[in-house]
């Protein structure tokens, strides 16, 4: 299990220049988490291959765990910028967001190391201590609500997408565990959104 490092604030990157070397940072991360197991990435090697100190990297990351959650939203937001650019919008919303969940079923599973790094770090985290793992399910709810064409959504559109992202999280580490084959992954997901999302808001943007 990554450790968990004694609490206190981040640093938030402002300048250009900052704002480089963070992604710098999450980009060697995650490739090296991509080559071998979360257990085996070293501070020190992260440091090494984005060109920072030892003691820069820990200004925004306190402990590999907040490394990986951040890794993990920097992966959310990179997929939202690729499902904005998607040139034909799916039948319904709920369609849409089974989409927009197999395109990133598919990412997780071509990089099963990396995917088990992150998904590990976001579920061994506390808000409290923690505080960018709140982030991962705000920007992938946004996510998949933008995918839907959904700008308004009601409290049931959020309970429903909530609900499909804590089960579509389960159906992925069932794969990555060999537990759960993708093609059945797949199935139950596309059930999953046509009894949860039946209902969605119709509202486009």
């Amino acid at each position: 299990m990554p450790r968990i490092g004694a609490a206190r604030d981040a640093a938030e990157p402002s300048s250009t220049e900052q704002h480089a070397r963070y992604d710098r940072i999450l980009t060697a991360a995650a490739r090296l988490a991509g080559d071998k197991e979360l257990e085996r990435v070293q501070m020190q090697d992260v440091a090494k291959a984005a060109g920072v100190a030892i003691g820069t990297l820990y200004r925004y990351f306190p402990s590999k765990t907040h490394l990986f959650v951040a890794v993990m939203v920097d992966q959310i937001d990179r997929m939202g910028l690729q499902l904005s650019r998607r040139p034909t919008a799916p039948a319904s919303p709920s369609d849409a967001v089974y989409q927009a969940l197999l395109q990133a079923t598919r990412a997780l599973v071509r990089t099963p190391l990396l995917a088990n790094a992150m998904i590990r770090s976001a579920s061994s985290s506390n808000a409290a201590t923690i505080p960018d793992v709140a982030k991962i399910d705000q920007h992938f709810d946004r996510l998949l609500l933008a995918a839907a064409g959904i700008s308004e959504p009601t409290v049931r559109d959020a309970t429903v997408v909530r609900l499909v992202v804590a089960l579509w999280f389960g159906l992925v580490q069932g794969a990555l565990n060999g537990r759960t084959s993708i093609p059945e992954v797949e199935s139950d997901l596309r059930v999953a959104c046509d009894l949860l999302l039946v209902d969605l808001s119709v509202g486009r943007h």
